[in-house]
Formats: C-alpha cells, sequence, structure tokens
C-alpha cells in the first residue's frame, strides 16, 4: 500500500522540478567538495568538483528547453476518473431524487406521465366519460406502479 501511494506521488510530481532540485543537489556537492579540495589542496579534486559544478550549471541553462510530458496511460487514466466522477455524480442525483426536481424545473415532463395526469383530470370531472378502471390502467402501463399494484393486489387477498 506504501509502495502505491509513494508511486502516485512521484507520478504526479513535476519532472522539471525534480531535474532542477537534482542539478541544485549537484550543484551543492559539487561546491562542497570543491572546498575540501582546497582545503586539503588538491588541484585534481578542485578541478574535477569545478566540471561537475559547471556540468550541473549547463543543466539549469538547458532546462527552459524541457517539456513536460504527460504519459498516455496518466492521461487516460485521468479521463476514466473524470468520466466515473461524472457517472457517481449522476448516479446520486438519480437515486437523491434531485434529476426529477431538475426535470420538474426545466418542464420536462415524460408523456406517460403528463397522459395520466390529464386522464386522472378527466376522471374527476363528472362531465367527461372516462372512470377509475381507465386511470388505474393507465397508470399500470408505468413498470414500477404495475410491480406495486401487483404487490398490493397478493397483499390483500391474503388479507381476505
Amino acid at each position: 500500500m506504501r509502495a502505491l501511494l509513494i508511486g502516485l506521488l512521484l507520478v504526479g510530481c513535476n519532472p522539471v522540478q525534480r531535474i532542477s532540485n537534482h542539478a541544485n543537489a549537484i550543484r551543492t556537492e559539487a561546491q562542497a567538495l570543491e572546498e575540501h579540495g582546497q582545503a586539503i589542496g588538491d588541484p585534481v579534486v578542485v578541478a574535477g568538483a569545478e566540471r561537475i559544478d559547471g556540468l550541473a550549471a549547463g543543466i539549469h541553462d538547458e532546462l527552459p528547453n524541457v517539456t513536460n510530458k504527460v504519459p498516455a496511460w496518466l492521461s487516460t487514466l485521468q479521463w476514466w476518473g473524470i468520466a466515473v466522477a461524472v457517472v457517481a455524480v449522476a448516479f446520486v442525483l438519480w437515486q437523491s431524487g434531485a434529476f426529477t426536481a431538475i426535470r420538474i424545473a426545466v418542464g420536462w415532463l415524460p408523456r406517460r406521465k403528463v397522459a395520466a395526469a390529464e386522464l386522472a383530470l378527466d376522471t374527476l370531472d363528472d362531465s367527461r366519460p372516462e372512470n377509475d378502471r381507465e386511470l388505474v390502467a393507465a397508470l399500470r402501463a408505468d413498470p414500477e406502479f404495475d410491480a406495486a399494484f401487483r404487490k398490493a393486489q397478493k397483499r390483500r387477498k391474503a388479507q381476505e
């Protein structure tokens, strides 16, 4: 588990920044080595340390030409993560009933529901020929309502 977390942290680091940090560390070590060489009077160590310091400085000069490239697998993983997050948000909104509230606020109502509501109004109107049986038949076109209706029917029959 730790290895996975460390791996994810390293993947997220900016490679140009890591190169810069390593070049700085190399320069710091080279300067310490140069001071040590001067302290002991060893010109070979001093020359080698100066050469290392110059090469590390050259790395800093070339850094503006280096570009960060996101690996293809990481980009794909990022898009999959976004897609999963969108699906999760949609699922939560759907299950909580928030989508229904949004649909009602926008005015988008399913045709079946509108037709059932109009039929219910017609059954309440005494001047219309529609009756309760037609309303129940229209409501049973909804699979969820039909399942609940059958369950209630079985319960009533069991009570009798």
